[in-house]
């Protein structure tokens, strides 16, 4: 029997009154996909409540921090401890200290790290850093790549941006839009050619190692370690924008798996578990450039905030004494992958499935998926098919055909066979 949600749609109707759009962040009002958003209720585990009282798998884990499920025991315990003491002081704790000491041990090629609110903001310092740390200005991002709203990143940006068509947001200035360069990702020659054509003027390089925002893009072999020889060969900075796959690939992120050392690495999501953080590291020289040892300002009131260093310290102490998870995870998301690649292959269906680690996506399209170009080359009536499909079904799926799959390790192998059955429900009407 197919689910029906008429509270959340009555709730959404409602938001649209109040909240411009009727949501906080794009991508939540299903405009990919038609229909209404879904309301929660609650989530515990690997299921999500709704307002409409159905109970749904969840396959993206708030967008990647809810590793471990959600309502994980030992973070909400320590948010609830750290809320008796008080919800902000604006003034240095020794959590701060605790958390940034663990971050540091468990991260590769970093000396220290700068805890503030989202990644969006994580990435903003970044790059400002690198700009203040190199003497230049411009910078190298990739198509298809989100790093945030900041300014410089709305140069067709992936997520939301590419879901709305409008990668190139209004907003953003046409001085702003010409010290970013674009280049394609998986495309080491054309990141080579940029360097060449301005020469001594590129403060940095901004990649999603793994990128999550056209789906789940794997980078090809020697294009990381490509980029890393670029860098060092005109004295420009690597950014590693790991605010999706930090402390949820390895204990060390994608700077572990790849094998590629960056010189700032942005986290967020699971850094926070599940509470609004995001930070940003390098080695010391290049941290001692930031206020107030050095010139390079960046401040806020809520960094550091005692509620989200309880969570984000609880979180990766739990990783961090227990690195078999990331290796479930991998197991679970191959799982997953290989039913579904097998129901989809039985099934006439065009489709390609990106996998790393405990991200995934399955894009409609007969071309291998390697870059936005490619990614954008998706039936999207037919992930809306799909999507529906499996919504209907107690499935819940990124509302995008641009966005991963972040697998939680509460999920259990029965939870993974139901949705490959429903996958096959759900092909066997097309």
């Amino acid at each position: 029997m197919s689910l029906k949600y008429q509270r959340s749609s009555a709730l959404f109707n409602e938001a649209k009154r109040y909240i411009p759009g009727g949501v906080n962040s794009p991508v939540r009002a299903f405009n990919a996909v038609g229909g209404d958003p879904v309301y929660v209720k609650s989530a515990k585990g690997a299921y999500l409540h709704t307002e409409d009282d159905h109970k749904l798998i969840d396959y993206i884990a708030s967008w990647g921090p809810m590793i471990l499920g959600h309502a994980f025991e030992p973070v909400t315990d320590a948010v609830i401890a750290a809320t008796k003491k008080g919800t902000s002081y604006g003034m240095p704790t020794a959590l701060e200290t605790q958390i940034a000491s663990l971050v540091v041990t468990m991260a590769p090629n970093i000396d220290q790290v700068r805890m503030v609110n989202s990644g969006t903001e994580a990435c903003m310092s970044a790059v400002r850093l690198a700009r203040g740390f190199t003497g230049r200005d411009k910078i190298i991002k990739f198509a298809g790549c989100y790093h945030g709203h900041s300014d410089s990143f709305l140069i067709q940006a992936g997520s939301g941006a590419v879901t709305f068509g409008s990668p190139n947001s209004p907003g953003v200035t046409r001085g702003t839009a010409q010290d970013t360069l674009l280049a394609a990702y998986n495309n080491l020659d054309q990141v080579a050619e940029i360097f060449e054509k301005n020469k001594n003027e590129i403060a940095c390089v901004i990649i999603e190692p793994v990128a999550g925002n056209m789906g789940c893009i794997v980078p090809q072999q020697g294009f990381l370690e490509g980029i890393r020889e670029l860098c060092d060969a005109n004295g420009a900075l690597f950014i590693f924008d790991e605010v999706m796959t930090g402390f949820r690939l390895a204990a060390g992120g994608a700077q572990e798996t790849t094998g590629v050392a960056a010189d700032i690495v942005t986290y967020g999501k699971v850094i926070g578990g599940g509470l609004p953080v995001g930070a940003f590291a390098a080695r010391q020289e290049i941290m001692n450039h930031l206020a107030p040892l050095g010139p390079v300002y960046q401040a806020g009131t809520l960094s550091g905030n005692p509620l989200a260093m309880s969570a984000g310290l609880a979180m990766l102490q739990h990783l961090n004494n227990h690195p078999e998870v990331f290796m479930s995870l991998a197991n679970k998301t191959e799982h997953l992958h290989r039913g579904i690649d097998n129901v989809l292959s039985n099934k006439g269906v065009d489709y390609q499935i990106n996998r790393y680690g405990s991200m995934m996506s399955v894009h409609f399209t007969d071309k291998p998926v390697i870059d936005f170009e490619t990614a954008v080359t998706g039936n999207n009536e037919w992930f809306k098919k799909y999507f529906h499909g499996l919504l209907e079904r107690g499935i819940y799926l990124p509302p995008s055909a641009f966005e991963s799959y972040f697998l939680n390790d509460a999920l259990s192998y029965e939870d993974l066979d139901r949705t490959i059955q429903a996958v096959e429900d759900v092909v066997r009407e097309w």
